[in-house]
């Protein structure tokens, strides 16, 4: 105990003059798929902070020493001045034609009287207003402007697909592709005309949907003459992100703490996150300091233009801002690139610290933060975009540091609508229970947590560093909230716990099996009922005759509706394995069979699906879908094979003996034929039938962790040699057909290695990939192993899977 003592403070000592924690986006605010804020990129006042998505979720933090003011938080949002409305602002008339357009159609003077004038947006999805079904649609709308200022112009656009724009017959934009927000580009100064002007479009679908609508906007200048903080370091924790600044003759630490400590469910639903602000002098002078938060009401809708209702109000030693959408749309939108619109945010500082609280829009709040003259309203109702702002006084700040906090919550009302119930937050346990009562016990709890979250985060790093090296305790870190943020607690009606994922960034599914899968190594590390809560719907979607096929469902809806699979397509022997395999490691953390026990007659049904297809698996998809379809998958037979092992050490637990060595022989005698099959001299092959293929087998991790004992220790030894012959400069692809990879399943494979040096040459490369990568966003597991660039996915749980070194470790499994 003493060792490990001196061990976390060493890491404590080096964390305190490493440098600063290099990743593609830095969480903030991280507790469930909704609730999700990130810095993307470096520098935590570089730019305006963001949902997961990418959206704008802006939190704008300044301190004042001294009569100076300084933005040490976030970026001022952009704010626009509309010249010609697109149809978010108000309705307008565009005049189309939905086939090829004459010569000319471009310019002012062309005569479009005989086309078609309607409502716009154009396109075939729910927000269109005039159908637009054909390949290409041409837009023209003609529109006086008379200038009024100087400031910069923006065509604002919605397009889908390629589209060209033009102004005044002049080409202004072209893009193939499509978006799924508006986007603003800027205009030169001399196209816009006094008097009548013409804006002229042609969109061309390619795939898919359609859409199109367009405006022009010009920027209102903020004026705000806020300097930079100069952030001199970062550090990323597993429940902490930390950042130091230099203000001025002042130093400011500033802690983002979301205290996700998996031990306890109850505090981990809980969505308020902390954000404190230590200041201290940084010249041995005395120093007048004032702090100001602000975070945008966007953090309550889905889209920017949808009308808000903002009150402040105090409460138990707490003064408190609230806001929420006027519509309050409770569980009423389900998709990927969705935000919440529902339920209300929460801003709220204890009344102790003498912060003063307004609401207003940015440029205004940050205004009267500067002038020390605060608005007095308190609400205000059916409004477009506030800023809650908060002002905490510092007074005299020295050599010993200062330190206040505000928390950040968000209560969604209904988290989640499973068959046809709408499941209340596990906070709510009665119809008195309320919000402020939830932010009245994170108050009291600061200090305590603030201790624990500190020491969880200590454990962590100094675990990974014993097993995996410094590289592996860095992605371990940066991997934790991600993970759990893209979940949700909530319990279903029979009582069952359910953690229920959000397939971020590939789909929007809820509870999709093969993204449990690779997430499960954390959660069976720290708390394997969250596991259970990840299987507990797919067993109910069987086991009510809901689901009647002979092998689990891929998932149970598109988040946040779970009424049932919405894939378009089943992935059987990749969704039965998984679950059998998963039921084995809850036993193993566990140490008893029970749950398996409960669950024995869908898992049996499953086991023998898999007896009779699983070994030679049929054209099908397996968890790594965007590869394509793929027949006589040899790390798919793995799979199988080790679920048919895992069945048959469950059945030996529960003292099922004819069961156990039927099926135990059955997975020996497959993998017998496997390594015949499979067979391509120095490795083993992608597919049965191509011996000049090969691939990650990292379904053979469940082998050695489980101890099932089904494969020869030469097969891991064979494909892990041949491993380090294929490796690129961010990694191992994952197969032969490219070079893109998935860093989840690399550290699966690393994990069959039997010693550290050969375990980090796995790693390192995922880490130059995680501090290299140009693409700033919450980390991908899914890249190019030669350029560093994310292929496709972020901000997944799947890289909880990332812990499957630490759980290795703590089974004892060598």
């Amino acid at each position: 105990m003493r060792n490990f003592y001196l061990l976390v403070c060493c890491y404590v000592l080096h964390f305190s003059v490493q440098a600063q924690d290099k990743i593609p986006a830095y969480p903030l605010i991280a507790h469930d798929t909704y609730l999700s804020i990130w810095s993307f990129g470096d520098g935590l006042n570089n730019s305006v902070t963001k949902h997961w998505t990418g959206k704008e979720q802006s939190l704008l933090g300044v301190i004042k020493v001294d009569g100076k003011f300084y933005r040490f938080l976030g970026a001022e949002s952009k704010n626009y001045k509309t010249i010609l409305p697109a149809a978010d602002e108000t309705s307008y008339q565009a005049s189309y034609l939905t086939k090829k357009a004459a010569d000319g159609w471009n310019n002012l003077s062309f005569d479009d009287s005989s086309w078609k004038k309607d409502d716009a947006p154009f396109g075939d999805d729910q927000t269109a207003k005039t159908k637009w079904n054909t390949d290409e649609i041409y837009y023209r709308r003609k529109f006086a402007f008379h200038s009024t200022s100087s400031a910069k112009k923006y065509l604002k656009l919605s397009h889908d697909d390629n589209v060209t724009v033009y102004l005044n017959g002049k080409m202004i934009f072209q893009k193939d592709g499509w978006v799924h927000e508006y986007i603003y580009i800027p205009i030169e100064n001399n196209l816009l005309k006094e008097g009548e002007n013409l804006l002229a479009i042609n969109c061309k679908n390619t795939a898919g949907g359609r859409h199109l609508d367009a405006g022009i906007v010009e920027e209102i200048p903020n004026g705000s003459q806020v300097l930079k903080a100069v952030q001199t370091n970062v550090a990323v924790e597993a429940t902490n992100t930390i950042y130091d600044f230099k203000c001025g003759g002042v130093n400011l630490k500033v802690t983002f703490t979301s205290p996700l400590l998996l031990n306890n469910i109850k505090l981990t639903a809980r969505p308020i996150s902390y954000i404190s602000y230590a200041a201290k002098s940084a010249d041995g002078k005395a120093h007048k300091v004032d702090v100001y938060f602000s975070a945008s009401s966007n953090l309550a809708v889905n889209t920017p233009n949808q009308p808000v209702s903002v009150w402040k109000n105090t409460n138990n030693n707490l003064s408190i801002l609230k806001a929420g959408t006027v519509e309050q749309p409770v569980l009423k939108k389900k998709n990927d690139d969705l935000r919440i619109d529902w339920g209300y945010m929460y801003v709220a500082v204890p009344t102790k610290f003498g912060a003063k609280q307004y609401i207003g829009n940015q440029i205004d709040n940050l205004n009267s933060f500067k002038s020390v003259k605060y608005p007095q309203q308190s609400q205000a109702l059916n409004v477009k975009t506030q800023d809650l702002s908060t002002v905490i006084p510092f007074g005299t700040v020295g050599l010993k540091s200062v330190e206040k906090y505000v928390m950040l919550g968000y209560d969604d009302l209904k988290s989640i609508e499973y068959f046809g119930d709408q499941l209340l937050p596990i906070w709510r346990t009665s119809a008195s229970s309320t919000f402020e009562n939830q932010l009245t016990q994170a108050n009291n709890d600061y200090a305590t947590l603030k201790a624990k979250t500190k020491a969880f985060d200590a454990k962590l790093v100094a675990d990974a560093l014993k097993g995996g090296g410094t590289e592996y305790a860095d992605l371990c870190k940066f991997a934790y909230r991600q993970s759990i943020a893209a979940h949700k607690i909530v319990y279903a009606p029979n009582g069952d716990i359910l953690f229920l994922s959000k397939e971020n960034f590939s789909g929007g599914f809820i509870n999709t099996v093969d993204v449990t899968y690779p997430s499960a190594p954390q959660y069976l590390l720290y708390n394997p009922e969250l596991l259970k809560g990840m299987l507990n719907g797919i067993f109910y979607y069987s086991e009510s005759g809901k689901w009647k096929k002979d092998y689990p469902a891929h998932d149970i809806g598109t988040y946040p509706v779970a009424n049932g699979q919405i894939y378009g397509e089943d992935m059987p022997v990749e969704e039965a394995g998984n679950m059998i395999i998963l039921v084995g490691a809850i036993a193993k953390a566990e140490r008893n069979a029970s749950y398996a026990e409960k669950h024995w007659k869908e898992m049996s049904r499953w086991a023998e699906y898999l007896l009779k297809e699983g070994f030679d698996p049929a054209n099908q998809l397996c968890t790594d879908d965007f590869a394509g379809h793929l027949a006589r998958n040899a790390n798919l037979s793995v799979k199988a094979i080790v679920g048919l092992g895992v069945y048959a050490q469950l059945a030996q637990q529960l003292g099922k003996t004819e069961i156990a060595t039927k099926y135990r022989s059955a997975a020996l005698d497959m993998v017998k034929n496997w390594q015949k099959l499979a067979d391509a001299g120095d490795h083993y092959a992608l597919t049965f039938n191509d011996k000049n293929t090969w691939s990650q087998k990292y379904n053979l991790v469940w082998d050695k962790l489980l101890k099932l004992n089904l494969f020869p220790n030469d097969v891991y030894r064979k494909e892990i040699n041949y491993y380090l012959t294929k490796q690129n400069s961010f990694g191992l692809p994952l197969d032969s057909r490219k070079a893109y990879t998935k860093s989840d399943w690399i550290m699966w494979t690393a994990t069959l290695t039997d010693n550290q040096p050969e375990f980090q040459k796995f790693i390192k490369p995922i880490y130059k990939y995680a501090a290299e990568t140009t693409d700033k966003v919450p980390l991908s597991d899914w890249h190019e192993t030669i350029s560093g660039k994310k292929a496709g996915f972020q901000a997944r749980s799947v890289v909880g899977g990332y812990f499957i070194k630490m759980l290795a470790d703590s089974w004892g499994i060598k």
